[in-house]
């Protein structure tokens, strides 16, 4: 199925310190995303880079809260971004770090919401996000999405959300790095919670599958969120927050084949490229393959690339 696609760049690069993400829209499609994607049939319409929101300086109880003000600019103006796009077709957020997600997430949440609709959120990350203002020992919040969009206290400084996201409405797989307070938390909700020693036990297909099951059940509309720490760093190393054991390359296309397949997803942020990190590119190519993976390419029709 053909669809409507558009490419909104979100130079996001506030949300922790090592700084290089705001270069990932560009990098995004110098690798030829809108190319990959015009081939399977799509239409693409890139909307060229958004900047955030001008928010007035602001402190925070946790001295830590590294460059709160620009981030809930971002949060904002993203939210507009994703209810703007989403009813004319599927928007694909090209980060900048992870913290675009409190804003993709809570407007395509906004948007799920006006159409009478429940969102759900596959979150593919060695991380879970889960962390609040308050309980980030970092202050880097790009570990704070899932704790805003899911309605946790501590996020005053950001929008009211127009539509919490339930937690069993989260399914997280990848996950390998899980701070102690972001895992009690999390054991305290029902959200999906999917591991790397899982994936190694059970393979990656049945919880994705029993996940997409639920969410065609519900008639949801699915938002994607694939940070490139999803995959092991041996294949992609563009990235600050490297955690070994991660997805292997044909594990991370079967996952897009059965999001294809599914016919579910709404909306897809590509997050936490860092191009200054990268080996000629290579990780930004395979975020692409991966991505026309998602929207039609079939195996047979993957390129060859040489990194020579």
């Amino acid at each position: 199925m053909t669809q409507n696609i558009f490419l909104i760049g979100a130079p996001v690069d506030s949300g922790k310190r090592t700084r290089g993400c705001l270069m990932g829209p560009d990098a995004f499609r110098t690798a030829g995303l809108a190319e990959a994607l015009g081939t399977l049939g799509h239409t693409v319409t890139d909307l060229g880079n958004i900047a955030p929101d001008d928010v007035p300086p602001m402190t925070h109880a946790n001295p830590a809260v590294y460059r709160i003000a620009e981030t809930v600019g971002w949060t904002t103006a993203l939210a507009r971004a994703a209810i703007d796009t989403a009813p004319k077709g599927l928007p694909i957020f090209l980060g900048g770090d992870h913290a675009l997600a409190l804003g993709t997430v809570s407007g395509m949440a906004a948007h799920a919401h006006s159409v009478g609709r429940p969102l759900f959120v596959l979150w593919l990350d060695a991380h879970s996000d889960y962390h609040t203002p308050l309980t980030s020992e970092t202050g880097n919040l790009h570990g704070t999405p899932l704790g805003y969009v899911t309605g946790r206290e501590g996020f005053d400084a950001f929008p009211p959300l127009v539509a919490p996201v339930p937690t069993e409405n989260l399914c997280l797989i990848g996950l390998r790095s899980v701070d102690a307070e972001e895992r009690s938390a999390l054991s305290r909700t029902d959200a999906d919670l999917v591991d790397m020693r899982r994936i190694d036990e059970v393979g990656i297909s049945a919880p994705l599958t029993a996940f997409l099951e639920r969410v065609a059940a519900a008639d949801g509309l699915l938002h994607v969120s694939l940070d490139v720490d999803f995959l092991d760093p041996s294949v992609a190393p563009a990235v600050g927050t490297t955690v070994p054991g991660g997805a292997t390359v044909r594990e991370a296309h079967l996952a897009m084949e059965l999001l294809c397949d599914s016919g579910l997803v709404t909306s897809l942020d590509l997050v936490e490229l860092n191009p200054f990190l990268d080996e000629r590119g290579r990780t930004a190519s395979l975020m692409v393959d991966l991505a026309a993976s998602l929207l039609g390419r079939r195996v047979f029709d993957r390129p060859t690339r040489s990194y020579a």
